[in-house]
């Protein structure tokens, strides 16, 4: 197994969003070949080699505009810009690059949305398994000491009046989503009165389709959840200055929808107009009282033999 694949499985061990870039196409001259990969992570931290730094920076700046989106895409990376794109793909126009043509596959990995079950009875059972059946990550948690994991999108407390306080007080301080009780109208009543903000909490838990047996109560909760979550709005990977076509899109079942927002700073070249996400790694150069970001060593050296000509 190589380093990237070990890195790859401990991301999805702890619910990392990332994007996985793999070239799957190299026109030479580039530095990349075929099978090289990369991986993107949230704060724009880019490891691996998928080519140089300028085609390292477009990579970087589509990336992180997957993991918003929560799709997929091929990209295309050239020096020059295409009269005709190929239908599903994202084509971008790097100057910067040696004359060859990248295709680079973008997949976006967003960890499934995160349900945690509190009880051991035939509906906390039932639940994992249909929730396990619709692509959620389920995690059964028989005592009510278990910690709410911070990235859940919903707590089910189905443990047949037993603890059900501390858990939906835990729940409710940590603000997860969706609280829901497996109790009846009656008691389900009483817990929300005596519970502060109780009224978050969503008893009978699940959408009234006269569910009956266990695995239809879970059914029925597992709806719910699907019901409430939040839609993400599907938009490719939007191009901008040097850019044309459009982007392919990859849900899957069950997923968390958009990463969390990126917090990594954007910024235009101002020798070739690409725009680059600023990292740590970004080159940077201060000219008339501005910091300015490039997307690699050339346009930095063409900056400051004429900075004049590459600033309003």
């Amino acid at each position: 197994m190589t380093a990237l694949s070990v890195r790859t499985d401990r991301l999805r061990t702890d619910r990392t969003p990332f994007v996985l870039a793999t070239v799957v196409r190299a026109e030479r001259p580039t530095s990349a070949r075929t099978g090289d990969r990369a991986l993107v992570l949230p704060d724009g931290t880019l490891e691996g080699f998928v080519g140089g730094t300028c085609a390292a920076s477009t990579v970087r700046t589509q990336a992180l505009r997957l993991l918003e989106s929560g799709e997929s895409t091929l990209l295309r990376i050239t020096p020059e810009p295409e009269e005709q794109n190929a239908e599903g793909m994202l084509s971008v126009t790097n100057p910067c690059l040696s004359g060859g043509t990248l295709d680079i596959f973008l997949e976006a990995v967003i960890p499934p949305t995160l349900i945690q079950v509190f009880g051991d009875g035939p509906v906390a059972r039932a639940l994992v398994d249909v929730g396990a059946a619709t692509g959620y990550d389920v995690r059964p948690a028989e005592s009510p000491a278990t910690p709410i994991t911070p990235d859940a999108a919903a707590v089910v407390i189905a443990s047949h009046g037993r603890d059900e306080d501390d858990v939906l007080n835990a729940a409710l301080r940590a603000e997860v989503p969706y609280i829901g009780l497996i109790a009846s109208p009656r008691r389900g009543a009483a817990v929300i009165e005596r519970i502060e903000g109780g009224r978050r909490v969503r008893t009978p838990a699940g959408l009234d389709i006269g569910a009956r047996t266990a695995p239809e109560i879970a059914l029925s909760v597992i709806a719910e959840i699907v019901s409430v979550r939040p839609r993400p709005v599907a938009r490719p990977a939007t191009p901008t200055v040097g850019q044309a076509g459009s982007a392919g899109q990859a849900g899957a079942a069950g997923q968390a929808g958009p990463a969390p927002v990126v917090a990594a700073q954007r910024a235009i070249d101002p020798v070739c107009g690409m725009e680059i996400v600023v990292t740590t790694a970004t080159a940077q150069l201060e000219h008339a009282g501005r910091v300015w970001s490039f997307c690699g060593p050339g346009c930095v050296h063409a900056f400051i033999d004429d900075p004049d000509r590459h600033t309003p």
